[in-house]
This record gives C-alpha cells, structure tokens and sequence, in this order.
C-alpha cells in the first residue's frame, strides 16, 4: 500500500478554510480599529495637530499590524506542526498495533452508538483504507481538523486587515479635511458596527446584537482615551 504523506491536507481549500480567512479578516480587527481611534481621540483631547495625530496613527497600524501578522503565522505553524506530528504518531501506531488501533476505532463507533453487525461493517469500511483510518484517528481520537490554515496567508490576510481598519480614523486626517474629527469619528462607528455584523456568520447571537456590542466597546474604548488625553493636557 503506497505510504500516505503528513502534509497532504494542509492548506487544502475548503469551506472552513474559507471561513477561516473570513475570521483572519474580521476577527481581531475591531482590536485595531479600537487602537488606532483611541489614539485619533486621545490625541484630540491632547489638542495636538493632525501631523501629530497622523504618524502616531500610521505607526501604530504598521507596528500593531506587523505584530498580529507574526503571531498569526508562528500560531499557525504551530498547528500544523502539531498536525503534522501527530498524524506521525498515528501511523506509527497503525504500523505497529493495527489490531489495537482497530480495537479503538470499534470503541470511537461504539461510544456514538453502533453496535453489532453495524458496528463491525463501520469498523471495517474505516480500517479498510489507511487513509481514511488515519483521518478518523486524528478527527474522532485526538480532535485535530484534517484541513489546515496556511501561515503565510493568515498573516497576509489579519496585516491587510489591520492596515485597512487601522486607515480608517485617520484617514480623515490624511486627506486634511476640514471636518477631520467627526468624520473620522462617524466612518469609524460605521466600519465597528459593520465588522461586528459580519461576526454574526460563527455566533448563534443576531447580527444587530453582535454589530451594537463591537460599536459600544470601541466607544467605551475611544472615550478613555479621550479623557486620558484631555486630562494629560491639562496635567502636563
């Protein structure tokens, strides 16, 4: 029987896989929009200008982005990494125990409710391919997903993502409007509820509920900071 290759689902396309990349994009990203329109805030109640305001925001989406991005693809190497040695491990076992990985296998089916001929067939159909053994050790035994995440691409994905939510409270600034603050502060509100709406797709919870949630935190979030910035000015 041809030997089967550890890494032969990773990175395989799929839905989840697809839904995965949804959460990179979405998932940590009211965090930095959070930051960097704390920064835009406490900078007003600081009353500094809006050169100030600008590169501390830039630096901050470059910085917070870079850094999310890296612990995305050292978080996802790790799993693959552990996918890949225990997927090792249970072709160690086939190889040398079959009887007793087969004796598991009939236990897995036993406890979701098989029983007699049925419970035999299913064990035989399962053994009777190497493959699909070692997939349903791996899914049903150990609980680790036959598809994985591709490192590079949640990187990829979470540093675009913190870098277009990052752009938006001072994108107003860059583009020196007149009307920088409450533009700034309107599209902000708008791109917080929208991105909590969209996290509604892996929660049981509404899409309002999860929307209005995100858009309270980021105001909570942005209104200390602008007391902090207004009390510092004082202060200091």
């Amino acid at each position: 029987m041809p030997s089967t290759t550890q890494t032969s689902e990773v990175g395989r396309s799929d839905p989840s896989a697809h839904k995965q990349a949804l959460i990179d994009l979405t998932g940590p990203k009211p965090d930095q929009l959070a930051t960097n329109f704390a920064i835009v805030a406490g900078s007003i109640g600081a009353e500094l200008s809006a050169r100030v305001v600008l590169i501390l925001g830039i630096v901050n989406i470059l910085a917070d982005g870079f850094s999310m991005a890296a612990a995305n693809f050292s978080s996802t190497r790790t799993e693959i990494e552990e996918y890949e040695r225990t997927r090792k491990m249970e072709e160690r076992h086939i190889d040398r125990d079959p009887v007793g990985e087969r004796e598991e296998i009939r236990q897995i089916y036993h406890a979701k409710g098989f029983e007699g001929e049925d419970l035999e067939r299913a064990v035989n159909i399962i053994t009777a391919d190497r493959q699909r053994w070692i997939e349903t050790m791996m899914s049903d035994e150990h609980g680790v997903p036959a598809v994985q995440r591709s490192p590079w691409r949640s990187a990829i994905t979470t540093f675009l993502a913190f870098l277009l939510c990052g752009m938006v409270p001072i994108s107003p600034f860059a583009l020196n409007l007149d009307s920088a603050v409450p533009v700034s502060t309107i599209t902000t509100g708008a791109v917080f509820f929208a991105i909590g709406s969209i996290r509604s797709l892996w929660s049981p919870r509404h899409w309002w509920h999860t929307g209005a949630e995100t858009f309270v935190i980021g105001s909570v979030a942005a209104s200390v900071a602008y007391a902090a910035g207004d009390f510092l000015h004082i202060l200091v």
